[in-house]
């Protein structure tokens, strides 16, 4: 019978219409053995602190949030019962690995050579990601998005990731146009002024008057991951 009620409940009424409900993915915990080392290391990224709540007694949590991002992480004492150093495979999504990787080493954080991936060897001898465990180092030739990646920890060994990302999916992005921040923005500018440049060429080297409704479409087709003007 529970097993019934437990199938019933994840079925829509018949004759009602089930109501869509965003939901928001916002908070990773991270789990670490020394908060104040932890808090500076974060710090020391450039994230955003957006709490310090202390008990004073046995409970401690603090969040941060990196810069463009919608999710948040929290670490703190009495909020996770996961050991330190456990949290693997965290993705920050860039649109530039190489500039990621020269702000994270001006801060002084270690951080990886960018590489990507073996065609998907998974039996490598690295530490794993997403497509496998054999890195080639350096970043993609093609800089093809999802394919180019760098890694860093933090001081209890949680491991995180950047993936670069220009393009997305088909389907991956809500029909608005949307950048995280102004460099990610600056960076989307960048790679239509070069499209663009070979587009002029392409049409006798001629000033094209109508550059800001071309720059304005490759940038629509690039995050929503369609065929690009030509």
């Amino acid at each position: 019978m529970a097993t019934l009620n437990a199938i019933r409940s994840n079925e829509p009424a018949s004759g009602t219409s089930a109501v869509k409900v965003d939901m928001k993915f916002e908070i990773v915990v991270i789990p670490v053995s020394d908060v104040d080392r932890a808090k500076e290391f974060y710090a020391r990224l450039g994230w955003r602190l957006d709490a310090d709540f202390d008990s004073g007694k046995d409970f401690r949590v603090i969040q941060f949030t990196p810069p463009g991002s919608g999710c948040s992480i929290i670490f703190g004492k009495s909020v996770t019962a996961a050991a330190p150093g456990s949290a693997q495979g965290l993705y920050l999504i860039v649109s530039d690995i190489e500039a990621a990787r020269k702000d994270l080493l001006a801060r002084g954080i270690e951080v990886s050579e960018a590489f990507h991936d073996a065609s998907g060897v998974y039996d490598g001898p690295d530490e794993p990601y997403l497509f496998g465990r054999q890195r080639v180092s350096g970043p993609d030739a093609q800089h093809a998005s999802y394919r180019s990646f760098a890694s860093f920890s933090d001081p209890d060994g949680n491991g995180w990731l950047f993936q670069e990302i220009t393009t997305r999916l088909p389907g991956r992005v809500a029909s608005d146009t949307t950048y995280a921040s102004a460099s990610d923005l600056a960076s989307a500018l960048r790679r239509a002024a070069a499209a663009h440049g070979e587009h002029e060429k392409r049409t006798g080297g001629e000033r094209d008057q109508n550059w800001p409704d071309w720059y304005a479409e490759y940038m629509v087709r690039e995050q929503a991951g369609q065929e690009l003007p030509k």
